[in-house]
């Protein structure tokens, strides 16, 4: 957060990880943060929580600047009244939160964004809990959101999206705007399609968990941590570009869509999966695999602030 700017106030609605680490990426830019958790116990831990956000934060983003102040509030009323962004992170349960945008909507001040991080559901289905539902935005993370930088946006007034951009830009994200509502935004989709293939390929035989995963670490997964799909292909046309690749390559590229397979999780292809990430986590437990996620993660983020933006 630039200090020429007031001091943005953040209220975090939700003290779970998701909630637990939009508090600590948004305390580590700046910002007044206020935390309220229905469940007392999960309020009181919240600063625990953030511990490990915020120290992996201090490493990925070491020069952010001063930290801002985080409140843990025993109400609603105390975490909303002034925020200028209320994010917020309640199960994805349509009436959970329904009842809970009932509590904030005449909390909210004028010029307020009431952000909802859901994963699953869109803002068709969560606007209706509103008087105005234009006060309304999906603001999906990706996990975990303190070191991903992508915020997925949609909602129907643009001011307000501009507002929240420039909250999460404030903060180190990189927001991206739907122009229609959509189940899975957009990167969701993206990977939903990527690991039907995926989960396609083991239950064909094509190849095993491990080796699908080596082969797109280590190859497309690289090349997309620079490029977006569409750019990557602009490339691989040469010098005739995106045109010259679809008047070339274009039907080869739709017999490979032709090919691609639509899995079944049925109780065999089930167990194959499970054996195989088991074979490919080697001993590690789940704590330790998202160490070493995060780790990487860290060194992803801080290789790309050096390199040249396509």
């Amino acid at each position: 957060m630039t200090t020429a700017q007031p001091t943005p106030k953040i209220a975090i609605l939700g003290a779970g990880l998701i909630g637990a680490a939009w508090a600590a990426l948004f305390q580590h830019h700046g910002a007044d943060v206020r935390v309220w958790d229905p469940h007392p116990d999960a309020l009181a831990a919240t600063p625990k929580r953030m511990t490990k956000p915020l120290a992996q934060l201090a490493e990925a983003a070491p020069d952010a600047g001063p930290l801002g102040s985080v409140t843990l509030c025993e109400t609603v009323a105390e975490a909303v009244t002034g925020a200028d962004l209320v994010q917020e992170n309640a199960p994805e349960n349509i009436p959970v939160k329904h009842d809970l945008y009932a509590q904030v909507e005449p909390l909210l001040a004028d010029h307020a964004v009431l952000a909802s991080s859901t994963s699953a559901l869109t803002w068709s289905e969560l606007s209706p809990g509103l008087q105005d539902p234009a006060r309304l935005i999906t603001a999906h993370p990706f996990n975990p959101p303190h070191l991903v930088p992508l915020v997925e946006i949609y909602g129907t007034d643009a001011d307000r999206i501009a507002r929240a951009e420039a909250l999460y830009r404030g903060a180190g994200r990189v927001p991206v705007r739907l122009n229609k509502d959509a189940t899975g935004h957009i990167a969701n989709r993206l990977a939903s399609a990527l690991w039907r293939e995926a989960v396609f390929m083991v239950q064909d035989g094509i190849a095993d968990v491990e080796a699908i995963d080596a082969a797109l670490v280590n190859g497309p997964g690289l090349r997309w941590s620079v490029l977006g799909a569409h750019m990557a292909y602009h490339l691989g046309g040469g010098a005739g570009g995106m045109q010259g690749y679809l008047a070339h390559l274009g039907p080869s590229q739709e017999r490979r869509w032709a090919a691609l397979g639509s899995p079944t999780l049925s109780p065999e292809v089930q167990a194959e999966l499970v054996a195989g990430v088991t074979r490919e986590a080697a001993g590690r437990d789940i704590a330790e695999l998202e160490d070493t996620r995060d780790k990487a993660l860290i060194a992803a983020l801080r290789a790309r602030k050096d390199a040249p933006h396509v």
